[in-house]
């Protein structure tokens, strides 16, 4: 016979306690009581819990020692905070220290059950899977302090602002916090804010009705209602415009939106997670980005580090890349020649994992075998495949190609650590193998050896660059 699950329930009020024990014990749990912050922690010396429910203002102290207690002592146990009615402060600080969740007073039983029930649900994942790292890879301080922090707020509900340079690995972050989380069986939904024109957004996010507008055949779900019970990540989240910030506000606030078309609102249950490579607080004194949503997003600000502060992760990062990329490829997994590491280890990456990717990818192409050379690379500011420094304001281009020049409308210093670097550099990568295959009457074995490459690195070429 399974034994049933444990709460501890704290408060100094008598009626109180005897609410939550009737609730949690018609659920199946068996409850344990305490009346002061000095009664808890002596319980939780003796006893282990499934979950805590406990007070905001106790005799002895604050509900708040009592969560980042079992925060630090008990990582595996959820606490929700109970705070009077509105006060929003409270609330926030409770999940700042590591709080789950929080119930206002009066309690309704029914948000109650279905606190307890997410509780119970992330305490049986989180025995389950203690150690959910994922591919957030690095024995750095920088990425071990990184982790720690992604462990604690996983256990929360409180919106999540990921702050970081470009490349970095932000959505992989949000991923990791909704994958350790109670939503975890629910929908991840991410989003480019940056991407969805202006006229589209009020759609997009909150959906639309059959004939609302030209166009509309159709009843359409937005992102909101796409990721309910789940997880909505805004990704460059700086780049919504003033109009929807307002709208987007009201949504996360109130939990409910209005299809565009619709006669009433919907209910919508999310977890808010949040993007950007910009400074968000600067946007907000600048007068672009709107304080009460930075407020409303920023609960909890957890920063990515750089790839150049994660002192040592580099060489494990590569070995990590590498097994990937050659699983993708059905080859056996290269290995760094004398000097490559050393190459690699003293350049900045501005672009950062993004571009650590995409630089042990190309060389992986372009490498004569399972040995990745420095001058496979092709670092910025290196050697090229022929071994010739590239002339400034060009990009080095393949043996038997034509240099593209990098005017400053394609490519400058800011763009280089954005996204646009990799399809930069397959555009420049598709010109030369397309004219190289042309001169060469399309026999790929001439091309490959004009390119200065091997037959089987053209191939694969070919296929990553959809050419037929």
């Amino acid at each position: 016979m399974t034994e049933a699950r444990s709460a501890l329930i704290v408060d100094d009020e008598h009626d109180i306690r005897e609410l939550l024990v009737l609730t949690l014990g018609r659920m199946g749990l068996r409850t344990a009581t305490a009346a002061s912050l000095a009664a808890a922690r002596e319980m939780l010396g003796r006893s282990s819990f499934d979950l805590c429910l406990t007070d905001m203002r106790l005799p002895d102290g604050s509900g708040l020692e009592l969560v980042s207690d079992i925060s630090t002592r008990f990582p595996e146990t959820p606490v929700a905070m109970i705070t009077a009615y509105g006060n929003v402060e409270a609330a926030v600080e409770a999940l700042k220290a590591g709080a789950f969740d929080f119930v206002s007073k009066p309690v309704d039983i029914n948000v109650l059950r279905g606190l307890v029930r997410q509780a119970l649900e992330l305490h049986s994942r989180r025995q389950a899977q203690p150690d959910g790292t994922g591919r957030l890879l690095g024995g750095s301080p920088a990425m071990v302090a990184l982790r720690e922090t992604i462990a604690k707020v996983s256990r929360s509900q409180a919106p999540v602002h990921i702050s970081g340079e470009s490349g970095t690995g932000k959505e992989l972050v949000a991923r990791t916090i909704h994958a350790q989380g109670v939503r975890a069986d629910g929908p991840f939904v991410p989003v480019n804010c940056g991407a969805i024109p202006t006229e589209l957004m009020e759609s997009e996010f909150f959906g639309h009705r059959k004939g609302s507008f030209t166009g509309a055949h159709a009843d359409k779900p937005g992102l909101f209602q796409s990721a309910d019970g789940g997880t909505l990540f805004l990704d460059e989240v700086a780049e919504l415009p003033l109009a929807m910030q307002v709208k987007l506000l009201r949504a996360i606030q109130e939990k409910k939106v209005r299809p565009v078309g619709a006669p009433a609102e919907v209910d919508v249950d999310v977890r808010i997670l949040s993007a950007t490579h910009k400074d968000l607080g600067a946007l907000v004194n600048l007068g672009s980005f709107r304080h009460d949503l930075y407020y409303r997003i920023n609960v909890i600000e957890l920063h990515v580090p750089a790839l150049r502060e994660r002192e040592g992760d580099l060489p494990l990062l590569a070995e990590a890349i590498f097994a990937r990329l050659a699983q993708a490829m059905h080859r056996q997994a290269p290995q760094f020649g004398p000097g490559a590491l050393t190459a690699l280890a003293a350049y900045s990456f501005p672009g950062n994992v993004r571009e650590l990717e995409n630089i042990l990818e190309r060389a992986m192409a372009l490498a004569d075998d399972d040995t990745i050379t420095a001058a496979d690379l092709r670092l910025p500011g290196g050697s090229t495949i022929g071994g010739h420094g590239a002339a400034p304001g060009r990009v080095p281009a393949l043996p038997g190609a034509v240099a593209l020049p990098a005017s400053p409308a394609a490519i400058g210093p800011r763009d280089t650590a954005s996204s646009a670097l990799p399809s930069y550099i397959e555009e420049i990568e598709r010109a030369a193998i397309q004219q190289a295959l042309q001169e060469n009457k399309y026999n790929k074995t001439r091309a490959a050896a004009a390119l200065g490459i091997t037959f089987r690195a053209l191939r694969y070429k070919l296929k990553k660059l959809g050419i037929d």
